[in-house]
């Protein structure tokens, strides 16, 4: 569980800032500042076809709902397809990854607990628009590296 020491204060993006993550626009809704550590909501929206590389959370888990759009989401050795208003569940320390439907999808993710806030702020750069980013912005460099420091690790 997170500690008062463990929450993340006054950064742009624990305060909304729209950020471009990953190929899609992320926004905190809720911070672990916001949740005395207890969880992060973030309001995600992502391009079509967009497609997340296999990996792990080992200190959180995720939930994803989807608002608009459509997903499908591989854990461990489970694949569900989901639409409006569906949910699926990646808990800690199983591997899982999502293409995005044909339409794009906006959804809301759920991190359990709180901090997973850190990790978007050092992968990402704040959005100059609250739109998609351009397809040819990429993650740092050392997104590998920057990952695992927020206790998470990408496997494919």
């Amino acid at each position: 569980m997170a500690t008062t020491a463990d929450i993340v204060t006054g950064s742009s993006t624990a305060r909304g800032e729209p950020r471009w993550f990953f190929g899609g626009l992320v926004q905190v809704r809720a911070s672990a500042a916001d949740t005395g550590g207890r969880y992060t909501l973030l309001d995600v929206r992502m391009p079509p076809h967009l497609a997340a590389p296999l990996h792990v959370h080992h200190t959180e888990d995720e939930g994803f709902l989807v608002l608009e759009g459509s997903m499908t989401v591989q854990v461990g050795d489970r694949t569900v397809a989901l639409g409006p208003g569906q949910h699926a569940f990646g808990p800690r320390g199983v591997p899982h990854r999502f293409d995005i439907g044909p339409d794009g999808a906006h959804m809301l993710w759920m991190l359990t607990p709180g901090g997973f806030e850190a990790l978007v702020e050092e992968a990402s750069v704040p959005a100059t628009a609250p739109t998609l980013p351009p397809p040819d912005l990429a993650p740092p460099a050392d997104v590998a590296h920057i990952v695992r420091r927020h206790g998470n690790e990408l496997l494919g």
